[in-house]
């Protein structure tokens, strides 16, 4: 077994109906549907050079360059061991070259992640503020939910440093942090669309997708958004398209 599974348990898993193959921890922070819909979201055409903060195992990365076939991905994560399952994961996938997660910490930035090189930024931060809710005993797992030394008005400034002007900035959250997320960019980005994910019909919304570009002033759009289950618990046919099927979301 490779060098990162020796060091935490993992386990083998599929996303995008198996058109991708992610080997994840089995007791950390695991994979849900919140990276996909982030990939989905991000308008990457071919040719563009995308940034994914806070990769993990390389989920988001991985379901965009597999929708987007003429896209190159960067990640940086800060776990050592997740940035080791994530070069398996991009291996297994047929996409080095395509696709490179890196180690590094968004307040101090590898070198080689030059500011404005990238035609879009997306990410997945920790969904809670420090402070705000007892971290879970398992490390991985307490990074990935609750914010560390970076909060998230961090996260916003350094997608917007990395981001080409008029490029992209794609963020998933929890709907209750959408005031933070855009107070995070107010000033700094424009053409800001909130794209809800509502859980069912009548359902106030869990998550959120908010994208905007910078150096523009474009007003906001609140958008229609997703329905993501139907009265049974199954996914509406909205959601499994974008989930098994691959495809993509037009803010």
């Amino acid at each position: 077994m490779a060098e990162a599974a020796s060091r935490i348990e993992v386990s083998d898993d599929s996303l995008l109906g198996g058109r991708v193959a992610l080997r994840q921890p089995r007791n950390g922070y695991r994979a849900a549907i919140d990276p996909i819909f982030l990939a989905a979201a991000v308008p990457a055409g071919p040719g563009d050079l995308v940034l994914d903060i806070g990769a993990g195992v390389g989920a988001a990365a991985l379901c965009l360059a597999r929708r987007e076939p003429g896209c190159s991905v960067r990640g940086i994560e800060l776990q050592r061991d997740l940035v080791r399952l994530a070069a398996e994961n991009v291996a297994a996938n047929g996409l080095i070259g395509r696709v490179e997660i890196m180690i590094g910490d968004l307040l101090h930035p590898p070198p080689r992640l030059a500011p404005g090189a990238f035609a879009h930024v997306m990410a997945n931060p920790p969904y809670l503020p420090e402070g705000a809710a007892t971290p879970p005993p398992e490390s991985g797992k307490a990074q990935a939910h609750v914010e560390g030394e970076a909060a998230l008005a961090d996260w916003v400034r350094f997608a917007l440093a990395m981001v080409r002007p008029k490029g992209s900035i794609t963020f998933v959250h929890r709907a209750d942090r959408l005031p933070a997320l855009l107070a995070a960019m107010s000033g700094r980005a424009g053409d800001v669309a909130v794209f809800p994910l509502w859980p069912g019909v009548g359902k106030p919304a869990s998550r959120v997708i908010v994208q905007a570009r910078r150096g523009v002033a474009t007003p906001m759009r609140l958008l229609p958004g997703l329905v993501l289950h139907e009265a049974g618990g199954r996914y509406t046919a909205a959601a499994d398209a974008v989930l098994r099927e691959g495809a993509g979301l037009v803010l």
